[in-house]
């Protein structure tokens, strides 16, 4: 492996290709901006074998210890024997390299997104068996470009166009993107001057994928001088716009919204005479999909009608939640139709919440629901809205309850929200 300090000190000397040069300045950045947000020591790198992959690996590498994971999605015959390269590739380099595999086949819908959701999910769950605070995506320019494309084709919004971030929090980690600023070229050129090969995946040719027909439409956007860079720039200008949208966010949050045993509360007044159109649907977005533990949020049209009509529309049902307006306060809880089936064994992570507690064998956690609350009977909270309530976690032995700590009878267990931040749930990723 590279020494990293003497890679610093030919860095400072210039004694390094300038294309080199910049690529490893970029890492070195990225590196340094995360690392007063990581919660665990370690780096990783997220290795598919492809260019823009393989290029971060070989850059963050030879500049900080790292680890590296591949995820195999099962859902080509030659998956397989691609990750084991990336593993020989590691080994040769005294990297250590983990496999992870998703039977993706059983995937309905979007499976280009659901492939992606697997990868953060099984990495996050990774790094944190691992103590790594980190995990870096090998994303660059090009992908910004087309994302944008992709964006602009479902008549996104502001957060929207304004592009990946360089980083975001998802699964517990901080994942980040080092070379958004650069080309695919440029990774590839670094690989090639480096005597590095690396794996074409077929995929990125099929025009079932957005992202493919994305790349193409460049391609033909080129001619008038639209390119990956321009766009990449023009998703920075958008950026700070999204930024300045966020800053006047934050403080209306902070005056007007409070949380309440996981549901969001809204000052009614503040909602009317504070928010303008752009960021109460930015709020209730980010409510909607907090509660719900939902990816994203719900359609835009379903968004605006709540806009439009909640003063006289007092309760209704939407993404999963419950939206309840009262004179002083708007409530977004949790719809109890949408945990009824939900039954976990005690000890996991039931809709967001953790209850810890003495067990015993046959314990499980479900939704306090009507007949918990017919239990409860006059022990029950009336702090909170019988919706509430009734989408609570409680402990339940067989048919019997045992304890519903938010809803005031603990009985020897606690109640604790292990959600990602609201403010995770404001910023697109």
């Amino acid at each position: 492996m590279t020494d990293p300090d003497a890679l610093r000190a030919a860095l400072l000397r210039g004694e390094v290709p300038p294309e080199d040069g910049l690529l490893l300045w970029a890492a070195e950045a990225a590196v340094e901006t995360v690392r007063t947000r990581m919660t665990a020591p370690r780096l990783a790198v997220a290795v598919s074998g492809g260019s823009d992959s393989l290029a971060t690996l070989v850059l963050l590498s030879a500049l900080h210890p790292v680890a590296a994971v591949t995820v195999d999605h099962g859902l080509r015959p030659e998956a397989a024997a691609e990750a084991e390269v990336v593993g020989q590739f590691c080994a040769e380099r005294g990297i250590d390299h983990s496999i992870l595999r998703w039977d993706g086949r059983g995937a309905r819908g979007n499976l280009m997104d659901a492939a992606r959701r697997a990868r953060l999910r099984l990495i996050g769950a990774w790094a944190q068996d691992r103590g790594i605070g980190a995990v870096a995506l090998g994303h660059t320019g090009d992908d910004q470009a087309e994302t944008f494309l992709m964006r602009l084709a479902r008549e996104a919004g502001l957060e929207g166009l304004s592009g990946m971030r360089e980083s975001f929090e998802s699964e517990g980690v901080l994942w980040f993107r080092p070379f958004l600023s650069q080309t695919r070229a440029e990774l590839r050129g670094h690989l090639q001057r480096q005597g590095i090969g690396w794996i074409e995946d077929p995929s990125n040719e099929n025009d079932r994928f957005d992202r493919v027909k994305a790349r193409k439409a460049l391609a033909a956007l080129a001619p008038l001088g639209i390119t990956a860079g321009k766009l990449s720039t023009v998703v920075g200008h958008l950026a700070m716009a999204e930024q300045s949208v966020l800053w006047s966010l934050d403080h209306l949050i902070a005056a007007h919204v409070r949380f309440d045993a996981g549901d969001v509360v809204i000052d009614a007044q503040g909602f009317r005479d504070a928010f303008d159109p752009e960021t109460g649907r930015r709020l209730l977005n980010a409510a909607l999909v907090w509660v719900s533990g939902s990816y994203y949020p719900p359609r835009a049209v379903q968004v605006i009608d709540v806009l439009t009509t909640w003063r006289t529309r007092r309760d209704r049902t939407l993404h999963g939640c419950r939206i309840l307006v009262g004179d002083e306060a708007i409530r977004i809880t949790r719809e109890a139709r949408a945990v009824a089936a939900l039954r976990l064994p005690f000890g996991q992570v039931w809709d967001g919440w953790r209850i810890e507690g003495p067990d015993r064998p046959g314990l499980m956690l479900a939704a306090l629901g009507a007949e918990g609350l017919r239990q409860l009977g006059e022990g029950c909270s009336r702090a909170r809205p019988r919706a509430s309530l009734l989408a609570s976690p409680a402990v339940w032995q067989g048919e019997t309850l045992l304890a519903a700590p938010v809803a005031g009878w603990k009985n020897g267990y606690e109640a604790r929200l292990v959600r990602p931040s609201f403010t995770s749930a404001l910023i697109r990723r």
